[in-house]
């Protein structure tokens, strides 16, 4: 790995070490938003703008980073701003974030991967990469796979960060608007899990199907013209 890239890395590294060593996590539970929501609305009504601007910053950092807490950022959002407000907010924070960690996974780790995988990765790559709005709408819409996850997994293919930014943005919507409008009564919860029912899960997971059909008539179309031909 280049020297600058072992730069980039040790300056995440340790920025993720001093989370956890000075317990920045405590803050980011569903029992400290509650009990210091007050406080926060109050901050927020002394200066509307800087705590906006403050609010959207931190989560860009926690997603940049893949920090635990964008559940609890995102019932914060709500119980602060409220469901529309915040719900903006924080595809607003949510989607830079996601965007600076897959450029990261990109910059830091590709080219690696890339020289162990060989092939294996370059087929998986090509294939994200003109299939791939269709693909990250399922899986931002589906949770199958933690957020994090997805953000660096989509940074070692060729997806185009257009596409990547476009597919985040539309793919969280749904699910952000859900815990922002949880957020905004956040006295009905005793835990995160209390907000996505089965009924909740279930029409994500069929926005998430709905998002793949372009992708299978494309194919489809693809074999019947190759079979035809």
């Amino acid at each position: 790995m280049k020297p600058t890239r072992l730069i980039v890395l040790a300056i995440v590294a340790l920025l993720v070490a001093l989370f956890f060593l000075l317990d920045l996590d405590r803050h980011l539970s569903l029992e400290a938003l509650k009990a210091n929501r007050d406080a926060l609305f109050a901050a927020y009504e002394a200066n509307r703008a800087v705590f906006l601007l403050t609010y959207v910053l931190i989560y860009i950092a926690v997603v940049a980073l893949s920090l635990p807490g964008g559940a609890v950022m995102t019932l914060a959002g709500g119980a602060i701003f409220g469901a529309l407000a915040g719900t903006g907010a924080v595809l607003v924070g949510a989607t830079i974030g996601a965007v600076l960690a897959f450029l990261l996974a990109r910059y830091l780790f590709r080219d690696t991967v890339e020289k162990r995988l060989g092939p294996r990765l370059e087929k998986l790559s090509e294939g994200f990469a003109n299939d791939g709005l269709g693909y990250l709408l399922f899986l931002r819409l589906v949770p199958l796979f933690p957020f994090f996850l997805i953000n660096l997994g989509a940074g070692l293919t060729k997806l185009p960060l257009r596409t990547y930014f476009l597919g985040t943005a539309l793919g969280i919507a749904p699910g952000t608007f859900v815990f922002a409008n949880a957020g905004a009564n956040l006295a009905r919860i005793n835990t995160v899990r209390d907000i996505v029912s089965p009924g909740v899960l279930g029409a994500f997971a069929l926005l998430g199907l709905f998002a793949l059909v372009p992708t299978v008539v494309q194919k489809m179309r693809a074999k019947k013209k190759a079979a035809g031909g």
